[in-house]
This record gives structure tokens, C-alpha cells and sequence, in this order.
């Protein structure tokens, strides 16, 4: 069904609009965790952890979100960071998946459409060595058409085809020799870890307790079923009391199952996924070029984020550490083969400015191709009442959450109506992107960032001019954006504003290191910080910057 635009504000419009900036402070969070037990306890703040603590707030239930790390500092920060159907399910045979992934890929553009923008795909169709030649473009046309019709249409352009000419105005270093056309649709495309961010400021907008760097130590067990955690955070332990426990921690979710159940039988299988970065003026082209990888059946994606392009991604079989996932060299060179083989760029290591690696919490056993694995979720509660969410993706986070809920209030033994499918996000409510971008300057560069909450932003800048100076020369962020993130965004440390509230860490890596100093000093004047402990920062993040360019550089044997 195709609405017509809407002449008044619904009311969940109006919920999500805010007349003053949502302050988060730490001491006030960690008090209320302490003192008030809750509803819903929800332990991971990745992305379906922080939806299915706004669906459960906005149903009226009192929720408490605590994560060990940071806001999406796990596998919802490192992800290719489409919203989209997923093609490659079509080609599984997996067409219920495409058709709520659309119907929710929609859902995003219209609750974010600050954070979340359509992007078009282009698919070269080359005469041999492509991801698909003559003989079959005319076949995988039909994926696109089953594709439309099964929710594509939503984003309001249909696939077509595309001449060598307008294959080339589009991506003018793609390898014209064997270029026989192309073919272009529509997705979608977000900053994952933003919107991560603003999912869980959202909640704290409805009234839950957020807190990153508050990690469960144990579950708290009353007449044999889980009934809370205890947290640690800051150094104080803190037993919080729950009426139902949600596990939302993704790779680490089998962990926090065997808390509840010591005869849990892990269920996760961790897929890595790699992303590297090079400049735009090395790889120009406009939306996303989808290429070949010699002697792989995988196809790789090539994607322009401003004046860079995001190369990725691999998808293998991961037996390392959880807790620090790099990209490697040959990982990297498998990239950059996909992309010289496709564009005449000539692309070697000493153009990759920054990359990313992060784990799927794919579910099943080990037996085939990761990639052929389904992307499906799951959600089940144990014999004590701890209700466990895992697999799916990023698109189908909101219904994740949904259906998360709709399982603790079965614990719970009441029941709500969902509210999440048509509520904006913050910023979200009454943004135009169209005319910010059109605007372009200072506002377009914050309006993609907060939406209409960005004038909370710009009124730092009346406060305290300085504060209008990038936070480094070259920079695009303000410094401003760093008190924000310090004064609204429980950004703790240097890493937390560099890695996911500006991303600079992964567009820009060796700008980071340069600019880390000066969010030192933000940072030390907005929390309170020694100069021991900001020193400590400093250091902290540039040792793991030489730790990811070490192991992306190590040599190959």
C-alpha cells in the first residue's frame, strides 16, 4: 500500500522531538541502576540490544541497558553498514527474509531518515571474469524484478538497465574493455555505530538507564529462575534486580546462556567479515560498484563514504579471540585483488587509510560455507527465564527487538503493544534530508550526524567560539562534537569518540592519531579527567592503531 504524505504529526512524532538536549549523565545512570530494580534487564548494547530496550520502554515497561564496552563497540559497529534486503537471500531461496528485511529497510528511512540514506548499486556486466556476464544478467534481472516486487519498490525507484556510458559515468575506471553494461537498483546505508547510538539514546530519551562500560559479572538467580545481574561498573558492583533478563550480546551470547544454564551446548558459529578503506580520488565512483574477486565465488562491494571508498567484505570462519578482531594482510591483499582486477587503479597497502573487522553471530554448526548460512534470528527463553536473541542483521534489528519483548512479557505475564514500527528515532522526526544535504556546509555535515538535533550541537558553538575549530587540521568534526559526545553521548573515552562517535578511527585512521591528543583535552575538561588518565587514553589508543597497522601490514608467508 502506497500512503500519502501526512499533513499532521502522528503522535508518536511528537514523543521523539525534544526541546532541550538529552544530557546522559554517568553518576545519574549508575544511581539509578543501583537503586531502582527493573522490568527488563538488557545485557549488550550492540544494535538489537539498544532496540529492544526502546521497545520495551516504549510499552511501558522500566528497562535498564548495560554494556560491557561501548555502544556498538562489537560486530554493530564493524558491519558493512547497508540497510537492505539482501539479494544474495533470493539467491538461497530465502525470499520471507528479503520481504521483512525491505518492509523494515523502510521502517529505517522513515524513523532515521538522518542516519539512514538510499544508495544505488551498481552490478558491471562484463564479458568474462565479471560478477556476472551476457549470458546471465538477462537471468539475474529476474532476481531484481522478484526483488521490487517483493518491497523494493518502497524506496521509489525500480532496478534498470545501464549502457557501457552510463556504467562508466558511474564508476569511470571500471575496466572498459570487457564492459558490456550494467545494472543498477537501490539500497540503503547508515553509519552502524551512530545509529546504534541513537537507538539507545532514544530509550534514555523514553526513560531507560543506559550504560556503557558496565559489564555482567553473574546472573541472580531467586526460586530457580534468573531474576537480574550483577554489574560491575566504574569499580563498584552493583546487583541490579530484574523481572526478566534479556541476553543481547551477540558473539558473546553462548557466555551468558551458560550463566543461566551450566548444560547450555554453545550454538553461536562467529563468520569475520573485513572492510579496508582507500581514497575516493584512487577509486572514484559514485554509490557502490559491486566486483569480482579472482577465483572466489564471492562478490565484493566497493563503496564511497565522502572522500573515501569502503572496500569489503570477506565472510570466513573465526576460531580467534572475541575481544580484538583485526584485518589482516592477506585478508586486505584478497580486497585489493577484487578491486584492482575490476578498476584500473593499481591499489596497493600503501593506499588503505584505515579498516575493519568485526564478527556475525551467525548460528548453526560447522558444517559448510559460512556464507551460505542463513541470516535468520532466533529468540528463546531457558528453562530459568533468561531470554536469549541471536543471529539476524542490522535491517532487522527493530523487529528483533520486537519479538524479543513480545518473549519477556511471556515471562513477565503481561502484555503490551508494540510501538517501535512508525517512532522516530531522535533527530529522525521532521528532518528533510534532501534539503539539508542541498544546503550542504556546516549544517549538512551535522544534519547527516544528529538530524534536527544538531542545533543542540550549534549551540555550543555561541557558548564557546573555540569550540567552532576543527578538532584537527584536516578534520571535518568540530570540537564541538566532542563535548557533545562527552555531555550526551556517555562518550568516555578517546576511543569511544574516535572509533564510533565521529568514526574518524576507520575514514581516517592517521588523522586519529593526530587528533587524539585534542580529544584528550576535551575530554579532560568535560569529565573531570587526570592528566594521568588522559595521557593513559592517549596512549591506549595509539598502541592499538599501530597494533591494527602491524597486523595489516605484516608480510605474507
Amino acid at each position: 500500500m502506497i500512503r500519502l504524505p501526512e499533513r499532521k504529526a502522528r503522535s508518536e512524532t511528537k514523543s521523539a522531538i525534544r526541546r532541550t538536549a538529552l544530557t546522559l549523565d554517568r553518576r545519574e545512570q549508575i544511581e539509578r541502576l543501583a537503586t531502582r530494580p527493573v522490568d527488563v534487564l538488557v545485557v549488550g548494547g550492540g544494535v538489537t540490544g539498544c532496540y529492544t530496550a526502546l521497545d520495551a520502554v516504549t510499552r511501558g515497561l522500566s528497562v535498564a541497558l548495560v554494556e560491557r564496552d561501548d555502544f556498538a563497540s562489537g560486530t554493530s559497529s564493524k558491519s558493512s553498514k547497508m540497510v537492505h534486503g539482501g539479494l544474495r537471500y533470493i539467491e538461497q531461496g530465502n525470499l520471507p527474509l528479503v520481504r521483512r528485511s525491505l518492509l523494515e529497510r523502510q521502517r529505517f528511512r522513515h524513523n532515521a531518515p538522518h542516519l539512514v540514506q538510499r544508495l544505488p548499486f551498481v552490478f558491471p556486466v562484463l564479458a568474462h571474469d565479471g560478477v556476472f556476464d551476457a549470458r546471465v544478467a538477462k537471468a539475474f534481472e529476474g532476481l531484481l524484478w522478484t526483488y521490487d516486487l517483493a518491497g523494493g519498490w518502497r524506496i521509489g525507484r525500480l532496478h534498470q538497465r545501464l549502457s557501457v556510458p552510463e556504467v562508466l559515468a558511474r564508476a569511470p575506471r571500471l575496466r572498459a574493455e570487457q564492459l558490456k553494461g550494467g545494472l543498477l537498483y537501490y539500497d540503503s546505508r547508515t553509519d552502524d555505530a551512530r545509529l546504534t547510538l541513537t537507538i539507545a539514546r532514544t530509550a534514555a530519551h523514553f526513560g531507560a538507564t543506559v550504560l556503557n562500560g558496565a559489564a555482567c559479572r553473574g546472573l541472580l538467580h531467586e526460586g530457580g529462575r534468573v531474576r537480574g545481574a550483577s554489574v560491575e561498573v566504574d569499580g563498584r558492583r552493583i546487583d541490579v534486580r530484574a523481572g526478566v533478563v534479556i541476553n543481547a550480546t551477540g558473539v558473546w551470547s553462548d557466555t551468558l546462556d551458560a550463566l543461566s544454564d551450566p548444560g547450555h551446548r554453545p550454538r553461536i558459529r562467529p563468520a569475520k567479515g573485513v572492510h579496508i578503506v582507500v581514497p575516493w580520488t584512487r577509486l572514484p565512483i559514485d554509490g557502490t560498484v559491486t566486483v569480482p574477486i579472482p577465483g572466489r565465488a564471492r562478490r565484493a562491494t566497493c563503496t564511497r563514504w565522502g572522500d573515501v571508498v569502503v572496500v569489503g567484505t570477506t565472510d570466513t570462519d573465526y576460531d580467534g579471540s572475541l575481544e580484538q578482531v583485526l584485518c589482516t594482510r592477506q585478508e586486505m591483499q584478497y580486497l585489493l585483488d577484487g578491486a584492482n582486477t575490476a578498476f584500473d587503479a593499481g591499489l596497493g597497502p600503501e593506499d588503505v587509510v584505515g579498516s575493519m573487522a568485526g564478527l556475525r553471530p551467525l548460528v548453526g554448526g560447522k558444517e559448510g560455507a559460512t556464507l551460505d548460512m542463513s541470516r535468520d534470528h532466533r529468540v528463546s527463553t531457558d528453562a530459568h527465564g533468561l531470554v536469549t536473541v541471536t543471529g539476524g542483521k542490522l535491517t532487522t534489528s527493530r523487529h528483533m527487538g520486537e519479538l524479543v519483548v513480545d518473549a519477556a512479557l511471556k515471562v513477565l505475564g503481561r502484555r503490551a503493544r508494540c510501538r517501535t514500527a512508525r517512532l522516530p528515532l531522535l533527530g529522525g522526526a521532521g528532518y528533510d534530508a534532501e534539503a539539508t544535504s542541498a544546503t550542504g556546509g556546516l549544517g549538512a555535515h551535522l544534519g547527516q550526524r544528529y538530524g534536527t538535533e544538531a542545533r543542540f550541537v550549534t549551540d555550543l558553538l555561541g557558548q564557546d567560539p573555540s569550540l567552532a575549530e576543527p578538532i584537527v587540521e584536516g578534520s571535518a568534526h568540530l570540537r564541538a562534537e566532542v563535548v557533545y559526545a562527552a555531555r550526551c553521548e556517555l562518550a568516555r573515552t578517546v576511543d569511544d569518540v574516535l572509533s564510533r562517535r565521529t568514526r574518524m578511527r576507520v575514514f581516517a585512521r592517521d588523522l586519529s592519531v593526530k587528533a587524539a591528543p585534542e580529544v584528550g583535552r576535551l575530554l579532560q575538561r568535560e569529565l573531570g579527567l587526570s592528566d594521568d588518565e588522559v595521557a593513559r587514553q592517549v596512549d591506549d589508543y595509539v598502541r592499538g592503531i599501530d597494533r591494527e597497522k602491524t597486523v595489516l601490514m605484516e608480510a605474507l608467508t
